[in-house]
């Protein structure tokens, strides 16, 4: 039977704290991947229109997952998921300011596992989430973690030029008492500057640099991640990145509502897209306004690919990718107008399918992909079974589990569904949207945590015969909805938030 790593199951496996004994010239190095609100609309996940040559070229190396989803579509847990390997519901952290020590003090993150088995760990640009009255985690690197601006404006002549806007004091952790006062920034910048005018441009220089650094140390392992924060709000990329697209070629989503039938609750409109002008406060958006954002985000998307193909061809440059496991994550999707939503936090497909590349040297085959259901949580323990280090036995939940079966072949099946949730209000109260995604379907429970099954409202989606989600099928596929509940009642119940 599978099932995902737990500390009663790994009871006998040696401490966190104990070094690896494999010498350091057969420890792999990591580079991990992060990117900020990517969605899988590139060339290799068959996005005509996408120009992603570097992301495409490292999919040709390894292994792309097909169907992998995030387990909350919002940027501080999803990251709290990568790092910890617990789901959203087994820590009761769902919101952005909530810092995830305060639900496990004494986790032991990803990087602080592999530093504690040799490995150095680097940092650079947005692992973790910073802003919102959050901050980093000291512990989970061996040096300074190294962050850069998530939002951040060049251009002069705008009207909020040398203001602090809403976005910038959000991320900037200034002001937040003060968020609606503040004015709001441009949602978009398309000017004739140089890759490193923007965070993303930095951080792939500074990824290079840190790689050339660890040729000085070759007998530790380096375990580099790099978070890439492009195509995250505002689109500010140089302009030949928008040159790229014609404008006029992008397909607007046909479907502009609802799923018919959907809780009132579940879904959302603009999101933050409220703190950017020249959005208005409320929908609908005109065509331009939405061609607009289709063109910055994928202009966006193009400039941070460029960005990774500098740091892919420096690791190539010095020889260092025959043994460096190499890891393309994107921390969730984002809506481009299907249901009239935008941006992320909801629980549709848009929302939480995910890119997810792997290339694990002597171990994927190049230019491989499957249809193996994949969660975030599942990185740490395989990112652990490739270093051939002792699965974690660590204070946190560890809900991930191993996708190395399925590196090694593709067809093989470690878990049958995928899982994600997020949290709402009904009622004056807090409901979790505990959601299974299978193959075919997704479920979606809406229910105050521990109270009866009878009070949950339901969702469900059938992808092969309506993949764009347009109606709500839970009272027509009755018995679709009870075997999903039941794979669902294997999952405990949701942790509520702190205070709710």
């Amino acid at each position: 039977m599978i099932r995902p790593f737990t500390t009663a199951t790994l009871a006998l496996a040696c401490a966190a704290s104990v070094v690896s004994a494999n010498p350091a010239a057969a420890r792999p190095n990591v580079l991990l991947l992060c990117v900020d609100d990517l969605k899988p609309v590139l060339g290799c996940y068959g996005d005509a229109l996408a120009r992603t040559p570097n992301l495409d070229r490292l999919a040709s190396r390894g292994l792309r997952f097909d169907l992998a989803y995030c387990n909350q579509a919002v940027c501080s847990p999803s990251r709290n998921n990568l790092m910890l390997g617990s789901r959203s519901t087994s820590l009761g952290i769902y919101g952005l300011k909530e810092n995830f020590r305060e639900a496990v003090p004494d986790a032991v993150t990803l990087t602080q596992y592999f530093m504690n088995h040799g490995w150095r760990a680097e940092g650079v640009g947005k692992i973790l989430h910073k802003g919102h009255g959050n901050h980093d985690d000291p512990a989970s690197w061996s040096v300074p973690f190294q962050p850069d601006s998530v939002v951040e404006y060049r251009d002069t002549s705008s009207p909020t030029a040398g203001q602090l806007t809403r976005e910038e004091a959000y991320f900037g952790n200034q002001q937040l008492g003060k968020i609606g006062s503040l004015p709001r920034g441009q949602a978009w910048e398309a000017l004739d500057v140089p890759d490193n005018a923007y965070a993303d441009g930095r951080i792939a220089e500074e990824g290079v640099k840190r790689l050339q650094d660890s040729r000085q140390r070759p007998e530790t392992p380096f375990f580099l991640a790099l978070g890439f924060v492009k195509p995250h709000l505002p689109f500010t990329a140089p302009k030949k990145y928008w040159d790229f697209y014609d404008r006029s070629k992008f397909v607007l989503p046909t479907l502009r509502n609802a799923p018919e039938g959907a809780p009132g609750y579940a879904g959302k409109t603009l999101g933050e897209l409220n703190n950017y002008d020249p959005i208005p406060q409320r929908p609908p958006l005109s065509e331009e306004i939405r061609r607009q954002i289709l063109h910055g985000y994928y202009a966006s998307m193009s400039y941070m690919d460029a960005q990774i193909g500098k740091v892919l061809n420096e690791l190539d440059r010095l020889k260092l990718a025959d043994n460096t496991i190499i890891v393309l994550w994107g921390d969730h999707g984002w809506h481009l107008g299907d249901h009239g939503m935008w941006t992320k936090h909801t629980s549709y497909e848009q929302a939480n399918h995910i890119p997810l590349l792997m290339v694990a040297p002597g171990v994927t085959k190049p230019g491989t992909h499957t249809r193996q259901l994949a969660e975030t949580v599942d990185i740490y323990p395989t990112l652990v079974e490739l270093a051939e280090l002792p699965m974690p036995v660590v204070p946190q939940p560890m809900d991930g589990v191993s996708l190395v079966p399925v590196l090694k072949d593709p067809e093989k099946r470690v878990r049958d569904h995928a899982y994600h949730a997020f949290p709402r209000q009904r009622d004056g109260k807090q409901v979790i949207g505990r959601a299974i995604r299978t193959e075919r379907y997704r479920l979606v429970e809406w229910k105050v945590p521990g109270e009866a099954a009878d009070t949950a409202d339901l969702e469900l989606y059938d992808y092969q015969a309506d993949p764009a989600e347009s109606r709500n099928l839970a009272k027509e596929k009755v018995e679709v909805v009870a075997e999903l509940r039941k794979i669902l009642g294997r999952h405990p119940e949701a942790k509520p938030k702190p205070g709710a």
